[in-house]
């Protein structure tokens, strides 16, 4: 053999092991890019590494808070069908030793498992404030791949066997999209979205001491910044005095007493205070103003735009994803999940929007559960929210598959079931003393009066309200929805952590549970629950929510649906979000989509209309007369869009397993990008009289239960191109069955 031959071979051998597929997108307790790190929330480019000791504090970083964190990755698509069936992980304290996989400080070895994500760091409990280096490695059904990327992480200066860890509040510099000369003394400057921001200016003057004005906002009229805006809408205005020369000039918001008080949450020391704005301008100013003059510091929680897509040949439909995706990003400024700028306060209905939201619009969970933590530690007064932060909890583990938040978390979140209201009836009910007592308040972390608020604005506070009139009682419907839904999942987290006796006494109360429901709220001669045990009153509140938390039997859903659509979008923003999964977990797709793209004052459409680029805190102005403009539990299409109408939700922890059951009604095109934990999930659908066409990608190390709307009589079912059984189910969907990773496609074509 020529040496020429053998330098060949050698170079072909090289390439062969370093072009193997790797896994990527690797993530510490749920935390991904922990190598990054900022400066007053700018990205620098200096290397962890390559940073001393003593310096660490002057950077922010995302610290490791877990003395045994979890592992996980992206499994590399090495071939359709790829399943992982092992993995190897190696953690070491220096460079050198992880550049050689070495191991030093755990080698898991070889372990047989398809786990990708969730899985526990094994070797001696890690140190605070220490650098450390981890890789892995995967063998799957075709085959081993490369090594993956060491990464980079640190640990805080104080650890736990388990505690959150989440990635630091950050900063972006935006430019105007708009600088305009309003008059010889006035600019106006339009950034084009609003953000939760500082500003700077850049001006000149030829003499010291001149004073001009600035003011900042979220609302326009006639052209200019609105000076009285409606609510809670924010405007300021500030005298600013020059220096001669060309200097620039920091415009910082001040604090609002309201939204900085002891229950909100506070900026971080190493950022300037913010305020959300979109509008600038510059007043009593002579001189020239540049787009470059303006610069916004826009704060937010690190985001992906390019993380999720959505795009159909319905204008409307897109405008809404668009403002509804947008609002995830911009209200995530204060890294956990706030009600807008008003309070700045965490309530649990706003954080299960948001959540479902952001884990739908980007591939990142850490703030998610940050989130569920603090208002297990600081819930709100309303008796509903404090129910759902079982929901919250189990939302977090399906999207995660991480159980540690729920093993750790197990007795406040059986307390917040609120079994210990129970009466003789079998429902739950507020109005006795038991409620105040220094004992229940204490179990649920809880130091005030709980009260039952159904939705927000109630009817008696504003002369819009938003409950539909509901007729509060002793014993409310929506109150007992809660709480099935709440003892149902804390039973399936009985059985996730071992508890075997007592799921399977929490499995007989709900049995009891909604065998009472349905006795003393279900009215069978009209064919709807009543707003309570006292009450002949019905309303939209107390059948949607039965509907959307799996109360109502099998044989009485077409008359709960029937009065739920007759009522229309007689709800808030809030309580949408459970319309919409009434609406689609009844199947009913069209329902779903004159929801989401209806244009009148009660609709998503309209924030669009009047120029929202966050989701408003009610449908209009009229409706709310203290709201604000940035309050993300407007925001349900978020999430209501990639998980009902593309279909994309997990069906079992962690996206093992997934569904993939686009509800696109009428909708003739529809192209969306949905993340999930194991990777990103690609649909392409084009519908059309003669057929239906469906291209899916699937993420490796999953497969996906696959449905197709059934919008026609089906003739005939193509999977891969290839005719295949054509089995229709019940709700009016055609079956295809469990499908492996890769490029798929399902074809139907009617009569």
């Amino acid at each position: 053999m020529t040496i020429r031959a053998l330098l060949f071979l050698v170079a072909t051998a090289f390439c062969f092991i370093s072009c193997k597929p790797q896994p990527t997108s690797l993530m510490i307790d749920l935390v991904s890019d922990t190598s990054t790190l900022y400066s007053e929330g700018y990205r620098v480019d200096a290397k962890m590494h390559n940073v001393s000791h003593r310096d660490f504090d002057v950077y922010q970083y995302a610290a490791i808070r877990s003395s045994r964190p979890t592992f996980g990755w992206i499994v590399p698509d090495m071939g359709a069908g790829t399943m992982q069936t092992s993995y190897h992980i190696v953690v070491d304290d220096n460079r050198t030793d992880a550049s050689s996989r070495r191991g030093k400080v755990w080698n898991s070895g070889e372990v047989q498992s398809a786990s990708s994500v969730a899985v526990e760091y094994g070797g001696e409990d890690l140190q605070p404030s220490k650098l450390y280096y981890w890789s892995v490695r995967v063998e799957t059904s075709h085959g081993r791949s490369a090594w993956s990327t060491v990464q980079v992480f640190r640990t805080a200066d104080e650890l736990q066997p388990y505690a959150v860890s989440y990635r630091p509040q950050v900063r972006e510099r935006d430019l105007p999209v708009e600088v305009r000369r309003t008059d010889e003394r006035t600019t106006f400057i339009d950034f084009g979205r609003a953000s939760f921001a500082s500003l700077e200016l850049t001006l000149d003057s030829d003499v010291d001491g001149k004073t001009i004005y600035v003011a900042i906002g979220e609302d326009a009229k006639d052209g200019r910044i609105n000076t009285k805006p409606h609510g809670t809408v924010r405007y300021y205005r500030y005298p600013l005095t020059l220096r001669k020369g060309r200097h620039t000039y920091p415009i910082i918001p001040e604090k609002d007493k309201r939204n900085t008080g002891p229950q909100a949450v506070l900026v971080p020391n190493y950022l300037d205070e913010i305020a959300p704005m979109r509008y600038c301008q510059i007043e009593e100013y002579e001189g020239e103003v540049k787009a470059e003059d303006i610069v916004r510091h826009t704060t937010i929680y690190p985001f992906d735009m390019g993380a999720a897509h959505f795009a159909s040949d319905n204008a409307t439909l897109n405008a809404v994803w668009d403002l509804c995706r947008y609002t995830i990003k911009a209200t995530s400024a204060l890294g956990i999940y706030i009600d807008g700028d008003r309070e700045r306060i965490p309530y649990e209905a706003d954080a299960i929007i948001n959540q479902l939201s952001h884990y739908t619009t980007d591939r990142e969970y850490a703030m998610g559960r940050r989130s569920s933590e603090y208002l297990l530690e600081h819930p709100t007064w309303p008796t509903e929210w404090i129910l759902q932060a079982l929901i919250i909890a189990w939302n977090d583990y399906m999207y995660t598959g991480d159980k540690r938040s729920i093993e750790a978390n197990y007795d406040i979140l059986k307390a917040r079931t609120l079994q210990s209201l129970r009466r003789e009836n079998g429902l739950i009910s507020t109005t006795d003393d038991k409620v105040r007592s220094e004992e229940f308040r204490r179990s649920i972390r809880f130091d005030g009066l709980m009260r039952d608020i159904v939705d927000w604005p109630r009817c008696g506070d504003w002369p819009h309200g938003e409950d539909d009139h509901y007729h509060l009682t002793d014993y409310n419907t929506v109150v007992n929805a809660f709480h099935y839904r709440a003892l149902v999942i804390l039973q399936q987290m009985a059985e996730l952590t071992n508890r075997t006796d007592e799921a399977a006494s929490l499995r007989q109360e709900c049995q009891a549970l909604r065998k009472a429901f349905n006795e003393l709220l279900f009215d069978d001669e009209k064919g709807v629950y009543r707003d309570g045990v006292d009450s002949d009153h019905v309303t939209l509140h107390s059948n949607l929510f039965p509907m959307a938390l799996g109360l109502v039997a099998e044989e009485n859903e077409d008359r709960v649906m029937d009065y739920i659509r007759s009522r229309g979008l007689v709800c808030s923003v809030y309580a949408a979000q459970f319309l919409m999964d009434a609406v689609y977990g009844a199947g009913d797709g069209d329902y779903g989509l004159h929801l989401l793209t209806k244009e009148d004052e009660r609709s998503w459409y309209n924030m669009v209309r009047h120029g929202a680029t966050m989701t408003y805190e009610a449908w209009d102005d009229k409706f709310k007369n203290n709201q604000d403009w940035n309050h993300a539990w407007g925001a349900a299409p978020a999430n209501v869009i990639p998980r009902y109408v593309v279909g994309v939700q997990p069906l079992e922890p962690g996206f093992a397993r997934m569904l993939i059951s686009p509800q696109t009604s009428s909708l003739k095109s529809v192209k969306a990008v949905v993340p999930t934990i194991r990777g990103s999930v690609v649909v392409d659908i084009d519908s059309t009289a003669e057929k239906y066409d469906m291209r899916v990608t699937i993420p490796a190390n999953t497969v996906a239960e696959v449905y197709l709307p059934l919008l026609a009589d089906a003739e005939e079912l193509l999977i891969d191109g290839v005719s295949a059984p054509l089995i229709l189910t019940e709700d009016r969907r055609i079956e295809c069955g469990e499908i492996g990773s890769g490029e798929h496609t399902f074809e139907v074509r009617w009569k």
